[in-house]
């Protein structure tokens, strides 16, 4: 089996109060527009991207921790005497503004022998509008070798690594991650590498029309921003890949045969060769080619390239994609299940009327309150799809697909759904 995520946990991420998201391979997140489909995607950069830079800058990215930290309706963040820290106040009711996340892992590699799992979480208290600080962070990795650990809290550190042992949790400061400093030990260095490798595409057409900067071509963006690239090194190290490459286009875009970078200058660009008549080629560059064509490449490129993602998260692959090409789309994406975890939003019945959606792939995502839910599907629609009454496309078509009813205490809940071992 491919390593993969088992399950996330959010605590107040974005519009997402608490919840627990349990993942399969692949996984179709269904939901309307607006509904914080994207929310849950950014968690996927999130942690790729705290493995490469400081926390501080991830959480600035996204308009800062006041930005990042949910907060129900009535809820306004306001300043307390308590050593100059903000709540969460609503009413009569103090809440501390605490965000978590915890990633939990299968199939990992180990580095002697046999598959392991275990979790990676952390937990931030906001102070202010724009600061804040490390609650508590801990990893697990448990294999045949036996488990690796280590608990960080506010001032303290414990763990079973010999390493790790002697380090002074003082000279860590409050706002970063003691997962910088451990990523390259064993075992902790399977859980960076793969958070590092989980990639968000959105492929922005126009980023392939324009001339690129040439790169080593081994990882594609998440937009597409160094296709050209990707592209040579597949046809480069793999030719029966970009055989295929150019196999799926002809299915999507009729007489196309061929596409190569061509240089000019420092920078690259693309060209497409398209037969016509008896035989008769035409070039194109990719200016001349439409949006469809082009996110129908950067998706086929994201699949294929040489260093493939442990996680591949696909924002509505049918943007711009005509429904008949759609199928050829979903075929690669399920290709790519077999060597990499898939995760897809969508809320196309086209998508969902593909003959391997099964109903343990399809998670919904709805809103009430400005809050996000995420949810496996109600009785009433997991029964229809079992007993083969309708298909998923045809529920989400007559707005028939639903999602399973919420906890009915929230207490309850909030202790059930742990960041922590």
């Amino acid at each position: 089996m491919i390593p993969g995520l088992k399950a996330i946990v959010l605590k107040r991420f974005h519009s997402i109060f608490l919840e627990r998201v349990e993942l399969s391979n692949p996984t179709l997140v269904v939901g309307c527009n607006g509904s914080g489909k994207s929310n849950l995607v950014d968690v996927f950069a999130f942690l790729s991207e705290i493995t490469e830079l400081p926390l501080q800058t991830v959480i600035d990215r996204r308009g800062g921790v006041y930005s990042l930290v949910a907060r129900r309706p009535g809820e306004r963040l306001m300043p307390r005497s308590r050593a100059g820290e903000w709540f969460l106040v609503s009413g009569s009711e103090t809440v501390e503004p605490v965000l978590g996340i915890r990633a939990e892992f299968e199939n990992l590699p180990g580095p002697r022998s046999g598959n392991q799992h275990g979790h990676f979480a952390f937990e931030l208290r906001m102070l202010s509008r724009y600061t804040y600080r490390v609650l508590r962070e801990q990893c697990a990795i448990h294999g045949p070798d036996g488990t690796s650990w280590y608990d960080r809290g506010e001032g303290s550190l414990e763990s079973n690594v010999e390493f790790l042992k002697g380090f002074k949790p003082k000279f860590l400061s409050p706002s970063s991650l003691i997962f910088h400093v451990v990523g390259g030990i064993y075992p902790f260095f399977f859980v960076q590498q793969f958070l590092k490798a989980m990639t968000v595409y959105s492929i922005d057409p126009a980023r392939l029309r324009n001339m690129q900067d040439p790169d080593i071509g081994t990882s594609l963006r998440s937009n597409g921003s160094n296709a050209t690239s990707v592209l040579a090194e597949i046809l480069e190290q793999s030719p029966e890949d970009g055989q295929r490459i150019c196999e799926v286009l002809a299915a999507i875009s009729p007489g196309m045969k061929r596409v190569f970078r061509v240089r000019q200058g420092k920078q690259l660009s693309l060209r497409f060769v398209q037969e016509w008549g008896e035989k008769k080629t035409l070039d194109f560059d990719a200016f001349s080619m439409s949006d469809g064509t082009l996110r129908a490449l950067g998706l086929i490129l994201a699949v294929y390239q040489h260093y493939k993602p442990s996680v591949i998260v696909i924002e509505e692959p049918e943007a711009s994609i005509h429904p008949g090409a759609l199928g050829v789309i979903l075929d690669i994406l399920r290709h790519a299940a077999k060597e990499m975890q898939v995760v897809i939003t969508t809320h196309s019945p086209d998508v969902l009327d593909a003959k391997w959606v099964r109903e343990e792939s399809l998670r919904m995502v709805t809103v009430e309150d400005g809050i996000t839910r995420v949810s496996g599907l109600s009785e009433f629609s997991l029964t229809a799809l079992r007993e083969h009454l309708m298909g998923a496309g045809e529920l989400l078509r007559s707005n028939s697909l639903e999602p399973a009813p919420p906890p009915l205490f929230d207490e309850l809940d909030s202790r059930q759904v742990s960041l922590f071992e």
